[in-house]
């Protein structure tokens, strides 16, 4: 089985969660025998044609010179070549700027698109891109063969909003078991003794809403924010948190043991996410055994259930930070959230399921 993953700026993952994806994704359908390609920004930091067993197909993408129009420009680019490679299935992450060229899809190849979140409910957007978004998404819905939705809210969604059936294959995610403490020199904190957040700079991930509640405490243990900032949602946080020596902007991380280490030491981690499916940032906060205080939403819950904090506002994690949550309770949390990665969310079940679901497309498209 040939199978071409566009969507992404490419492997090894050098920016996010669809990029994590498709690095486990890929590897792991090589080592099934199946013939896999990549497609990666031009300027992807690696150069090399196979990575992982996968081959790597590098495409022009001006997004450096011309902005947000360039991503359109790479995915027209990744789709074109596409129609020359005669993949059996081409899987599509995400949609916002692809699904605009779908009548430009291989017509040979079985089209599988990831749906990823509600991209349209980013608060990030203007009311014109919303709209675009919303556009968008009904082409990527009709026009693929197949969907997968990586989450029981989005399944749900694809079904009452399109009368779609979708496949559901959450992310994945594995049990981190060589913590090092000494990784935590680097960042200057003591285990068991900082809080974590990891995330985009937007809106909608409640970046704002966690740091203003961590302001107001008196003498908190350092809270490390990693994301980049060199976006305007990102200098604005900066801006309002960065005199509060308690609050350390990181800027980004991409070393996966570096992240895992902070994960697993930090006294709490906290996932704002609010917009989306199976978050990968959250699973792999549970794989580390993090104590998780989430945002109160659907997409949370889902996957955590009872064993977080949750909270919807400034005020309520406030209250939250303020109580000394036991230990004890702590540890059962963070043993079912091991529990959870290992029966539902292991990236070998997430692979075999990619697998299964080609494979009967694939038969029944012959």
């Amino acid at each position: 089985m040939k199978i071409g993953i566009l969507g992404t700026r490419g492997i090894p993952n050098n920016y996010g969660g669809f990029e994590q994806f498709a690095d486990y994704l890929a590897g792991g359908l090589v080592e099934k025998g199946r013939e896999v390609y990549v497609y990666n920004s031009h300027n992807h930091p690696y150069q090399e044609k196979t990575y992982k067993g996968a081959h790597i197909i590098h495409v022009n993408d001006p997004e450096h010179k011309v902005g947000t129009a360039g991503q359109f420009i790479y995915d027209f680019n990744c789709i074109m070549d596409s129609r020359k490679r005669d993949f059996d299935i081409l899987l599509q992450l995400g949609y916002t700027s692809s699904s605009v060229w779908s009548s430009l899809m291989p017509k040979a190849s079985f089209i599988v698109t990831n749906m990823d979140g509600l991209e349209w409910k980013r608060s990030k957007y203007s009311k014109p891109v919303q709209q675009f978004l919303k556009q968008a998404e009904k082409w990527a819905a009709r026009s693929s063969h197949h969907l997968v939705a990586d989450s029981i809210g989005i399944q749900t969604y694809l079904k009452d909003k399109y009368h779609l059936d979708s496949t559901y294959i959450p992310y994945g995610a594995e049990v981190f078991v060589n913590p090092n403490a000494e990784a935590l020199k680097e960042y200057g904190v003591e285990a068991g003794n900082f809080a974590l957040l990891i995330a985009r700079m937007e809106p909608e991930n409640n970046v704002e809403t966690i740091l203003k509640a961590y302001d107001q405490l008196d003498d908190p243990m350092p809270l490390l924010v990693v994301g980049r900032t060199d976006n305007k949602f990102g200098g604005y946080l900066k801006k309002q948190f960065d005199a509060n020596p308690a609050i350390r902007f990181m800027e980004g991380i991409y070393d996966f043991e570096k992240l895992n280490n902070l994960r697993y030491y930090s006294s709490i981690y906290f996932h704002g996410h609010s917009v989306g499916g199976t978050n990968p940032s959250l699973l792999e906060a549970m794989a580390a055994s993090a104590y998780i205080i989430a945002h109160d939403n659907v997409f949370n819950k889902a996957i955590l259930g009872e064993d977080a904090s949750y909270f919807n506002n400034d005020s309520q994690l406030l209250s939250l930070l303020k109580e000394d949550i036991a230990k004890e309770s702590k540890a059962v949390a963070i043993k079912k959230n091991i529990e959870k990665v290992e029966s539902k969310y292991s990236w070998s079940q997430i692979i075999n399921s990619y697998d299964d679901l080609f494979a009967n497309l694939v038969g029944e498209k012959g």
